[in-house]
């Protein structure tokens, strides 16, 4: 958006539609009140201010904000990253059924337990809550024993585990096991951590999907969302999840694996 502004303002013609599109919607209703454009190629005009104070007003809403309190102001809290975290984590430790919480800042974390050797990255809450019998299906897809003794479990859903301050913590294990749902949002997650922890992290998959195929169940609500999960299995090496996409052209969301 900032870019798009400057450019407004010095003159030089921009892609107007695609400007459009990331214009707050209030702005984008009034667009023709606001501005008023020249083409002068293909997918570029020069757009010219017509309401100074409301231009001035969307400089200050594209300005990054500098706290989770001053995107709010700005209308939208989810600009800004939060400055604190919470993690649920099933350790060793646990003296009762009740999961853990770690609290996370951007320079430091507080934990009351000794973190194990591994751990295990649960997508959803109700995989999270079975953590013994997804120690047992990652056990049996990866080839080794994984038990509380060696292996801490994490709710990571939602994408909170690719949060930068997560991530410096999740650094702390030697090994990073992630069970997420087989489709585009699984993948992109395990991407993302992939590339902050590079070796440590691990997918957690059957090594034959064959027998795994009737549980792909899952409609992809756009095809480009499919797409898209073909290209990251693809470029993460997954060809046997690759072909298990295009077998049956659904997902296979992880609480399949409770009813097995």
């Amino acid at each position: 958006m900032n870019d798009y502004l400057d450019k407004i303002l010095r003159g030089q013609p921009i892609n107007y539609e695609a400007f459009l599109k990331q214009l707050p919607e209030a702005f984008r209703r009034r667009h023709r009140e606001l501005f008023a454009t020249e083409k002068v190629k293909a997918n570029r005009w020069i757009v010219t201010i017509l309401d100074e104070t409301a231009f001035t007003e969307l400089q200050d809403l594209a300005q990054t904000p500098v706290s989770r309190v001053d995107a709010a102001k700005k209308g939208n809290s989810h600009r800004h990253g939060t400055e604190v975290s919470f993690l649920l984590v099933y350790h060793q430790g646990l003296v009762h059924s009740r999961p853990d919480v770690v609290v996370i800042g951007t320079k430091s974390s507080d934990m009351g337990f000794r973190r194990a050797r591994s751990v295990l990255v649960v997508e959803n809450e109700r995989n999270f809550y079975q953590y013994s019998q997804m120690l047992d299906f990652a056990s049996e897809t990866l080839g080794m024993h994984l038990r509380l003794m060696n292996c801490d479990v994490v709710l990571g859903g939602g994408n909170r585990v690719t949060r930068g301050a997560i991530l410096d913590w999740l650094k702390g294990y030697e090994e990073v096991f992630c069970a997420f749902d087989y489709d585009a949002g699984g993948l992109q997650m395990f991407s993302t951590i992939s590339a902050s922890l590079g070796d440590k992290a691990t997918f957690v998959q059957p090594r034959d999907w064959q027998p795994w195929l009737p549980l792909f169940r899952n409609i992809p609500d756009a095809t480009e969302r499919f797409t898209r999960a073909i290209s990251l299995a693809e470029g993460l090496g997954f060809v046997a999840l690759t072909e298990a996409f295009r077998a049956t052209g659904k997902f296979m969301e992880q609480e399949m694996i409770l009813d097995e």
